[in-house]
């Protein structure tokens, strides 16, 4: 079992919650360096973080908040940015506070070590893991891919079919699972399209004849590209007063695995999509080597890779 999963994976499982529950039990997972999860309560002026734990008060110093924090390479909106939400640590004493009651001293830092050295560090090029989305830039997601540490996933690795931006499959806080495609020191590069079907996986829930939702994705003179799943999108004819974002109506006329088309026409669109949805998943864990999204009729080849 991985038990450096992104923070918030933890927070309610019996053996977190047991060894959280008394001085005893902090004890024990200090002695073990077991590595727990609770909520963060309070930043103070000095960035120290407070965490709500059921038998006393716990604080993270400021440099244990996180790697490179201490170092100046981490800014200190990465604590501020924890409060309300819940936190990996390890236990590093026990000790008095101020006000003559037991204060256990806490680090992320050690966590996100202990997650680098024995997991992040093992994994290769093509291994599927489990993320969780923390931030949205027009260039990609940010990801916490284990007790907090992050990881950028590129907009374009975020599906085959294009998006003008990470929110228009994304939302803060979702889990996704992502594969590795590359590593530069301790940064480390994601894509989540392989994991949503190959065009022929996605093209087989849909038949000619049937008129179906997508979301248009780009206005073009030529045509307008709907998407019908996050890897599946097809041309439809020009339709005066669509826009990208809407959510249309489209009458499948043909597919064409050969040339790797949807011809589609338009029936109505409305301003108002959906919020996206959780991506459903054809490979969710293990690892690949490569991946062909193209079908095997079609001369021209969209794949990926691993390692090379």
């Amino acid at each position: 079992m991985n038990r450096y999963l992104p923070e918030g994976g933890l927070m309610f499982t019996p053996a977190n919650q047991t060894a959280m529950a008394t001085v005893s039990g902090l004890v024990t997972a200090m002695r073990e360096e077991q590595r727990l999860e609770a909520r963060a309560v309070r930043c103070d002026a000095a960035h120290n973080l407070y965490v709500d734990l059921p038998c006393m008060t716990g604080v993270i110093p400021r440099d244990e908040g996180a790697l490179g924090v201490a170092e100046g390479t981490t800014r200190d909106i990465a604590l501020l940015s924890r409060v309300s939400k819940p936190v990996s640590f390890t236990v590093q004493d026990i000790v008095t506070g101020e006000n003559g009651k037991p204060l256990a001293l806490l680090s992320r830092r050690r966590a996100q070590q202990l997650c680098r050295a024995q997991h992040l560090d093992r994994l290769r090029a093509g291994d599927i893991l489990a993320a969780k989305v923390t931030r949205l830039e027009p260039f990609g997601a940010f990801c916490d891919i284990g007790c907090g540490v992050s990881a950028l996933l590129p907009i374009a690795g975020i599906s085959v079919s294009r998006i003008s931006h990470p929110a228009d499959r994304l939302t803060v806080g979702m889990d996704i699972r992502v594969v590795l495609t590359a590593r530069d020191g301790d940064r480390f590069c994601l894509s989540q399209r392989e994991l949503l079907g190959t065009w022929e996986e996605n093209a087989a829930n849909f038949a000619a004849g049937d008129t179906v939702a997508g979301v248009v994705r780009s206005v073009e003179d030529y045509g307008i590209f709907v998407e019908l799943t996050p890897n599946l999108a097809g041309l439809a004819e020009p339709r005066e007063g669509v826009k990208t974002g809407q959510l249309a109506g489209v009458y499948i006329k043909s597919i064409l695995p050969e040339k790797m088309k949807l011809k589609l026409i338009i029936i109505d669109a409305q301003d108002t999509a959906p919020p996206p949805k959780p991506p459903r998943y054809f490979i969710s864990e293990g690892h690949i080597d490569r991946w062909v999204y193209s079908p095997a009729a079609c001369p021209r080849r969209i794949e990926t890779v691993f390692g090379e």
